[in-house]
This record gives structure tokens, C-alpha cells and sequence, in this order.
């Protein structure tokens, strides 16, 4: 089974439908029974989300990690990179060699290097298309104010630091799964979440990554 935990990307925000979600078309691919625990806006880290984690029995796990934190602006650097450890000592207090996976966020403009919080964009909304834009001040990085490229470059060296002594904690970049070309072929519609084909594309490119044989938790996923 596959645990996996995310935000609205991962809950399916503007998917066709449940069954074409990326992680169902991922697990679908893969040859895995998923158990989703996206969280649309809810990604924030929480010790309760880690909890039930521990406790849910799991031959594999990913944590996609980022953009709720980002466009909520809740938290600065210096809370981010305790709260990321904190989450994953949980999971193995319950799961200590299961392959766990940890995904940065995909490539998403509006906050690759402009802090939160996100909102609504009003000039969109006159024209009556839903649209976030980013609120905060890319000068706002130097005090601690979060971005999707921040957050990447710390993950990258939380998962690095504890692979030392975790052989089944592997990184995955997110821009492997959607980065800047698939962007400007398959936009975001509201600046933030994925459409329906985007999700296909998603789907399949975690499943070769994943699990096809020499994948990223290919070791477990069947």
C-alpha cells in the first residue's frame, strides 16, 4: 500500500475525476493501492497529519511538501526546517525503513520566488476567471519569508542531511513531475492547480519515477 500526503494538487483540485487524480492514475500505473491523504489548503505540516501517518500501515510513503506553506505564509525559514524534521522523526517512529519519499512542489510562477500570502486576483475576478496571485514582496526572502524555490533548496538539504543515516529517504525534485516547459504548454488556469490533462502528465511521470523498476520506491511498491 501507499501512503501518500499532500495539498489540493494532491487531493485532486481540477482533476476530470477521483479516479484521475495524479496519485489514482500514479497508483493505477504503478500497480499500488493508494491510500490519499491530500488535503486541499491543508499541507501545513501538522503533527496530527504525521500521527495518523505513523500509524497507518504503509509498504510505501511520499510527503509532497511546500506550496500551502508558501500561499498561507505561515511560517518563516528558521520554523520550516525543525517542523520538517519533526514531521518525518513521526513517520518513522511508526514506519523506520519503509521507503519514504519527499516531493518539493511543482513549478508554480506565482510563488516560485514571491512569498506569500495568496489571493485572489481582482482584476481576474472581474473578468470572471478565478485567479490567485501572490501578495508578498520577493525582498520579504531575506527576513525568512518562504518561496518554492527556498523550500526546495531545504528540503534538498533536510533529505540529503538524513539520508546519511536513512538508506529508504529518497528527495524528488517536483519540477520533474511538472517544471517551466510543462508550464508553458499546459498552464496552470488559476495560477495554482493543475488541469485535467496536466494531472495525466503528473501521474504518469511519478509512476515511471516511482515505481517502475530502479524507481524511487521501486524496492516496495508491489
Amino acid at each position: 500500500m501507499w501512503l501518500h500526503h499532500g495539498s489540493s494538487l494532491s487531493h485532486g483540485s481540477d482533476a476530470a475525476s477521483p479516479a484521475t487524480t495524479w496519485p489514482a492514475l500514479a497508483a493505477a500505473a504503478g500497480g499500488v493501492e493508494l491510500v490519499n491523504l491530500g488535503f486541499g489548503g491543508g499541507a501545513m505540516l501538522d503533527p496530527f497529519t504525521a500521527r495518523a501517518m505513523r500509524d497507518t500501515p504503509a509498504d510505501l510513503i511520499s510527503v509532497k511538501i511546500g506550496i500551502n506553506l508558501v500561499n498561507a505564509d505561515l511560517m518563516r525559514l528558521r520554523a520550516f526546517g525543525p517542523a520538517v524534521h519533526g514531521f518525518l522523526d513521526t513517520l518513522r517512529e511508526g514506519h523506520p525503513t519503509t521507503p519514504l519519499l519527499v516531493v518539493s512542489p511543482l513549478y508554480c510562477p506565482v510563488h516560485e520566488d514571491t512569498p506569500g500570502p495568496a489571493a485572489f486576483d481582482p482584476e481576474a475576478l472581474r473578468a470572471g476567471t478565478p485567479r490567485f496571485r501572490a501578495t508578498g514582496d520577493p525582498a520579504e526572502r531575506a527576513a525568512g519569508k518562504l518561496t518554492l524555490t527556498v523550500i526546495r533548496e531545504e528540503l534538498a538539504r533536510i533529505t540529503a542531511q538524513r539520508a546519511a543515516s536513512d538508506p529508504h529517504l529518497r528527495y524528488l525534485d517536483g519540477r520533474e513531475l511538472y517544471g517551466a516547459d510543462d508550464y508553458a504548454e499546459l498552464p496552470l488556469p488559476d495560477g495554482l492547480h493543475p488541469d485535467a490533462e496536466a494531472h495525466r502528465r503528473i501521474g504518469a511521470r511519478f509512476a515511471a519515477l516511482a515505481f517502475a523498476d530502479g524507481g524511487l520506491l521501486a524496492a516496495r511498491a508491489r
